[in-house]
């Protein structure tokens, strides 16, 4: 046995020993531990995310740390990229202003996030693919006073760094660094109450807020990650998360500061008709994302796909339906588990849940289980009184880990988060919850109108305010609504201030412009007036259903190529619809995102195209999305081919078929 078997043997602990404390109910089914796992100890937590990914990195120098199809890098060469980001940052100065990082989805963006951790500063992540305006303001609001961005992205970069106003965003291109940067760790004695990063959630002023969270904290939760999936540097797993919101942080540092390898996968650009031979050809070990995207990856299934590798699916940020664990149930492994529980960025991981193939689910909903170490769960009353053994109540989470609040919002972080015993915190989450008489923790719903939409955690009250800056509107209502997938999706009320009416289309892209694409409404209703209750409240009961049929009968028009005959069969089955037109917008049907991934995924198998998710976003018609495909089929042909086949359309021989482009 060698030196470093003889290490790892000595170290390895059960995670179930490790993080077992008095009172936690256990559960059957558990990920046992392989020989080369490493408990993440509580002593671990006491220094910067920076050094603990150093020690990794000098450990599993050769070890690959993250793949994507174009690049692969080691530990240590992904060290070095982001010491030489650390140095630029500490060489330009900025004092403790935040950094913000606007790159792709991959191994770039990772490496920034380390570099600016490692250079001691606040890292706030934005997405490219947000609207200009939402990430305008968290730029603003944050006072970032640098943007880390790449070749693809220095010209949005610069255009948002323009329009920040005083003190100014300065945009530093990663691609570009000085070749004699040091290499070298920056010797930074970094302490662990250090800010690590600000997030952006959806904000009820209409505004995202950002949640600051420490190196300590976040430790904390991977600890507690590491240790309940017996994560090793043998383990490969995905990121499926945008670097935005919280379920990244979970799955990057989950991976790198264990020495495992990660594997991004950008599902808004690829679509998921390639997550599978991603799986099966990577032979990826655990697999984490929100339930919707893996109910819409299993529709890409055929039922031929073996995946002997994969030890965890990992769920979180919205409820797991027991329709989820079926599809667990039909499609993986007995050595697979399901491992879900509950969470937010205030408080990171705080009740877990392990399925195996034996589990019985008892209801439609998934519980969102039981305890961990460092989180107490209560439940309170209207007036923060602890409820009875069975009663319903407000879950607060009491832990010396929460949140440092929320940024530049003190009135808000006072309301959320409150003084409890000692070094501990309480933090308020507006859940329902009630306790079953084993410790399992049942998840009821919202108290206010804040809901979750594919793992997005969204307040109504934003896009209510949005859509409201539209002149032609003078009262929105907006509601979740549960669709035809069974999930929740989202439906605008509208009244105009006048005339003429506004057209639906109009206010979806009126909207898009300001919101990302998950809080956009999958229907307008247009009302002459809110319903109100007696005492001049808004009833939403008596919200009338949206029409989930086409928009307008009259306009429909039938396919009528053998192109726009299987495309309108398509969208037909995958929105659950009866008929499809040729000019009928797939969006206005009541289409999103994860549901165009399994359109593409469908596309590319029926027609041998390399169709993706940005033609059906720019051609969301059955008509203009078939004229998409015959030009892809056109550009996949040699040029010799093409101009052969356009001689025989024009000039078609006698006994000659006349050849087709559909």
């Amino acid at each position: 046995m060698t030196t470093h078997q003889l290490e790892l043997s000595a170290q390895q602990v059960s995670p179930r020993e490790q993080a077992a404390t008095p009172g936690l109910t256990m559960q059957r089914a558990a990920p046992i531990p392989s020989a080369c796992f490493l408990a993440f100890g509580k002593s671990e937590i006491e220094q910067s995310i920076a050094r603990r990914f150093e020690r990794q990195a000098e450990r599993y120098a050769d070890h690959l740390a993250i793949k994507t199809p174009h690049l692969h890098i080691r530990y240590r060469d992904l060290n070095r990229v982001a010491n030489r980001i650390a140095h630029a940052l500490l060489a330009r100065g900025q004092g403790s202003a935040p950094i913000a990082v606007l790159l792709e989805h991959g191994a770039p963006v990772i490496a920034a996030i380390i570099g600016a951790l490692k250079a001691g500063k606040t890292y706030v992540p934005l997405d490219a693919s947000f609207p200009a305006e939402r990430n305008r303001h968290i730029l603003q609001n944050s006072g970032a006073s640098l943007m880390l961005a790449s070749s693809g992205t220095t010209a949005a970069a610069t255009l948002l760094a323009a329009n920040v106003g005083e003190p100014g965003c300065s945009v530093l291109n990663i691609d570009q660094l000085a070749a004699d940067l040091p290499e070298h760790n920056p010797a930074l004695a970094l302490s662990p109450d250090s800010p690590a990063y600000i997030i952006y959630t959806s904000g009820s002023t209409g505004q995202p807020k950002g949640v600051v969270q420490n190196h300590r904290n976040v430790l904390n939760d991977v600890r507690q990650y590491t240790n309940a999936l017996c994560i090793s540097f043998n383990d490969r797993m995905t990121l499926l998360y945008s670097c935005s919101v919280n379920g990244a942080v979970r799955g990057i540092f989950g991976a790198l500061l264990n020495g495992a390898s990660l594997y991004p996968f950008d599902v808004k650009t690829q679509g998921l008709g390639g997550l599978a031979e991603l799986l099966m050809g990577e032979e990826i070990t655990i697999y984490h994302s929100v339930p919707a995207v893996f109910r819409h990856f299993v529709a890409t299934l055929t039922g031929q796909e073996k995946f002997p590798k994969l030890r965890v699916i990992r769920f979180g940020g919205e409820h797991v339906l027991a329709a989820d664990v079926a599809l667990y149930k039909k499609h993986f492994s007995d050595d697979c588990l399901l491992y879900t529980g509950m969470g937010a960025t205030e408080t990171g991981h705080v009740r877990e849940y392990f399925i195996d193939k034996q589990t019985e689910i008892a209801g439609s909903v998934v519980p969102t289980g039981y305890a961990i170490e460092d989180k107490e769960v209560v439940l309170l009353d209207d007036a923060q009184q602890a409820v009875g053994a069975g009663e319903i109540g407000e879950i607060a989470v009491r832990s010396e880990y929460l949140a440092l609040g929320y940024w530049n919002k003190p009135q808000a972080t006072q309301a959320a988060f409150l003084p409890a015993e000692g070094t501990a915190r309480l933090y308020l989450t507006g859940d329902l919850g009630r306790l079953r008489a084993d410790g399992c923790l049942e998840h009821l719903g919202r108290k206010d109108f804040q809901v979750k939409v594919r793992g997005y955690r969204i307040e109504l009250a934003e896009i209510e305010r949005r859509l409201l800056e539209h002149p032609s509107l003078k009262e929105t209502v907006v509601v979740a609504q549960t669709d035809r997938h069974g999930e929740n999706q989202l439906v605008a009320y509208v009244v105009a201030a006048g005339e003429p009416k506004p057209v639906m289309s109009e206010l979806r892209g009126f909207l898009q412009e300001k919101v990302p694409d998950y809080m956009l409404p999958a229907a307008f209703v247009l009302l002459d007036a809110v319903p109100l209750t007696p005492n001049g409240k808004i009833d939403r009961r008596a919200l009338p259903a949206p029409d989930r049929s086409r928009a307008d009968e009259d306009s429909f028009v039938a396919p009528s190529t053998p192109n726009e005959e299987a495309l309108a069969a398509i969208w037909a089955e995958i929105l659950k619809l009866g008929r499809v037109g040729i000019h009928d917008n797939f969006f206005e049907l009541g289409g999103h995102s994860l549901l165009a991934t399994q359109v593409v995924s469908r596309v590319r198998k029926s027609f041998d195209v390399d169709a993706s998710l940005s033609d059906l976003f720019e051609q969301p018609t059955v008509a203009g999305f078939a004229e998409a495909i015959i030009r892809l089929r056109m550009e996949s042909v040699d040029p010799d081919e093409l101009l052969r086949m356009l001689a025989e359309l024009e000039d078609p021989g006698p006994e000659q078929t006349r050849v087709s482009l559909q």
